[in-house]
């Protein structure tokens, strides 16, 4: 006998009750977000590899580090994706939608792959809800983008959480700031920085903010920061997408050090925090990203956005309660087996949740079925209920049986 194939390392198998925590955050999300009007887009796993070069950016950890990248027989890279806002643009472009309407707002959800250590909430195979919305310049369109995550959360039961805000600057203004950033950091003792930061000294240098090590940290906590090196524009905008949380009851604070991982990010950049999740406490990250539909051949249409790990917000979901089925149908004699499944269909197609025996079994093991179910009732037929069309009904939670007839059995669970 061979040995048994097990699952690849940094992907998972999702039972109950994580499945269900999966669904319920989906529902949630295609509820509350359709309330903005969001509408649902899926996109394809697989990409170019070239999408996400040009998206994300070619110094990022993503594209340097992290992408399951293979050439395909016909000889094209592809990628399996690591994001999915690049893959929206790519979709948003081919669709030519920038002419048949001015805004345009979707919501995606669905596995994501990053090669990276595996850790605590994030796996190589994991998975985002994302919220894009396309078109829309202004400060407002910011603070609902927001506002919203925010109102998702509430409606999971999330609690404790803290947004973070920063701003990034623009085109204009950024130039001027990397450069002051890098004069500054050049001081630095290259020798006690890490790795990844004496290459991004050159790459990107406002990733030295961002970066994780204590020691790295302890270094660069003078370092000159983008929201006070923003130009006029930004600075208004910032400081009205800041009023209007501040009016619609969104409680907020500035991290000023926040870049986020991904070169598109321009003006406002967001993260959601909790405290209950370790050192990687962020659940959901986000901001705005004009010039990225531009950048890969589209037209200049402006957007934010935002992306949601799944397996982090299940992490501090409150506990999912599972549905308990409503009957279990515990067949004594073989005789009653077409009885039982005109049962079981009658009651399904009533909407009632419940399982039956395939086969004829003593009824202490039928019980115990029952039981490991959590089943509401227990529904017992032999060769006697039958002959008389009725069914024994027990309660699994007071152990009461009585007897009812088969053909009011729905109206009995209604």
């Amino acid at each position: 006998m061979s040995d048994p194939i097990k699952r690849v390392k940094g992907f998972a198998d999702l039972f109950e009750p994580e499945s269900t925590a999966f669904t319920f955050l989906e529902n949630t999300a295609r509820r509350v977000f359709g309330l903005y009007g969001y509408t649902e887009l899926r996109t394809p796993i697989l990409e170019r590899t070239e999408l996400f070069a040009r998206g994300i950016g070619d110094e990022t950890d993503v594209v340097q580090k992290e992408m399951y990248t293979f050439p395909d027989r016909g000889g094209r890279s592809l990628t399996m994706r690591p994001e999915a806002t690049a893959g929206v643009m790519r979709s948003f472009i081919e669709a030519n939608l920038a002419n048949s309407q001015p805004v345009s707002k979707f919501f995606t959800y669905g596995p994501m792959f990053r090669y990276e250590q595996p850790q605590k909430g994030r796996l190589r195979q994991f998975h985002q809800l994302n919220c894009e919305c396309l078109g829309p310049v202004e400060p407002g369109a910011d603070a609902e983008i927001i506002t919203m995550l925010m109102h998702f959360l509430d409606e999971l039961g999330i609690e404790d959480l803290c947004v973070e805000i920063n701003s990034l600057g623009d085109r204009n203004c950024r130039p001027a700031y990397r450069q002051k950033l890098l004069d500054w950091a050049r001081q630095l003792p290259a020798d006690q920085l890490c790795p990844d930061c004496r290459r991004r000294m050159n790459t990107n240098p406002l990733r030295l903010l961002d970066c994780k090590i204590p020691a790295c940290q302890s270094l660069t906590q003078d370092a000159p920061v983008m929201i006070d090196n923003i130009c006029p524009e930004c600075r208004e905008h910032f400081d009205a997408v800041c009023a209007l949380l501040d009016k619609n009851g969104v409680p907020w604070k500035l991290n000023p050090r926040m870049v986020r991982g991904l070169d598109y990010y321009m003006r406002t950049t967001f993260e959601v925090v909790s405290n209950k999740i370790g050192s990687q406490g962020a659940v959901t990250g986000g901001g705005r990203y004009d010039g990225l539909i531009r950048d890969l051949g589209g037209p200049d249409v402006p957007g934010i956005g935002f992306a949601s790990g799944m397996e982090r917000l299940a992490m501090l979901l409150p506990e999912v309660k599972l549905q308990r089925p409503d009957f279990y149908i515990a067949v004594v004699e073989d005789m009653a087996m077409n009885c039982a499944f005109e049962l079981s269909r009658n009651l399904r197609r009533a909407g009632f949740k419940g399982e039956m025996s395939f086969s004829a079994k003593k009824m202490k093991h039928q019980m115990k079925v029952a039981a490991r179910l959590n089943a509401r009732k227990c529904l017992i037929l032999g060769s006697l209920e039958v002959e008389n069309q009725m069914v024994q009904i027990k309660d699994m939670d007071s152990g009461e049986q009585i007897a009812a007839p088969l053909a009011d059995i729905v109206n009995f669970f209604e």
